[in-house]
């Protein structure tokens, strides 16, 4: 067993944040798995959203039926053999969360202020009591940011690209790496404007740059981490600064 996962340690929050590609969704999971948390895959929660509007053909630019919709459908989530799989009202979406369509969707559905407020709400109440990591682009600054580890974990542009492309390539999906590269490029730009819920490294996260590494060298640097704060006396304060 991971010491890291005994009971004598308070369960901790973990947050990982970054821009896509980065390989946060294959590290936070193998994260929970080596600590026996549950892992949160908030990304794939506002694709999901993103399915539902286009099957339903709301306009991305109207929010306010957006984020009633939000409010009304019952999301639920699973962790199964490696794969987080995400339900709307009983009915499954993952299948259709990485597709094109709906990486294009997702880049306005996820400005949309309701929709985030009624995903927030929902992401923290995962969140209680600890023993979680959550990945995306605010879990530091507004989901968890009371989360005793947090990373943001990057990777060069190109690389991201090769990644997003070998994951859809892999799934059968043709499309040319030029414009993976493009639409990671207007990804980032959205991450990086929207109003709220933007993507920013909080002063108190830990940078990682996956540029080059495999998974399991990022998993190792944060399994540190986490040992530094599931260790650590909460009588000492400072004492546990990452």
């Amino acid at each position: 067993m991971n010491r890291l996962s005994d009971r004598k340690h308070r369960k901790l929050k973990i947050a990982i944040d970054g821009p896509a590609g980065a390989g946060k969704s294959t590290v936070a999971r193998k994260v929970a798995r080596a600590l026996g948390y549950l892992y949160l895959d908030t990304g794939a929660m506002y694709r999901a959203l993103a399915v539902l509007a286009r099957e339903r053909n709301i306009s991305l630019d109207d929010h306010e039926t957006l984020g009633a919709m939000a409010s009304s459908v019952k999301m639920d989530v699973r962790e199964d053999n490696g794969v987080f799989r995400v339900f709307l009202d009983g009915r499954e979406v993952t299948d259709k969360l990485r597709t094109p369509e709906t990486d294009r969707a997702v880049k306005l559905l996820a400005m949309s202020r309701p929709v985030r407020e009624v995903l927030v709400s929902l992401q923290r109440k995962f969140a209680e009591g600890g023993g979680v990591v959550m990945e995306g682009r605010d879990i530091t600054s507004v989901v968890m940011p009371d989360a005793e580890v947090k990373v943001f974990l990057t990777a060069d542009l190109e690389e991201r690209a090769r990644r997003r492309w070998k994951e859809l390539r892999e799934k059968g999906i043709d499309i040319d790496l030029e414009e993976v590269l493009h639409e990671l490029k207007e990804r980032d730009r959205k991450d990086l404007e929207r109003d709220w819920g933007r993507l920013v490294k909080v002063d108190d996260a830990v940078l990682i740059d996956s540029t080059g590494k495999t998974p399991d060298e990022v998993l190792a640097e944060i399994l540190r981490l986490c040992e530094v704060k599931a260790s650590c006396s909460t009588d000492l304060p400072g004492a546990c600064s990452l």
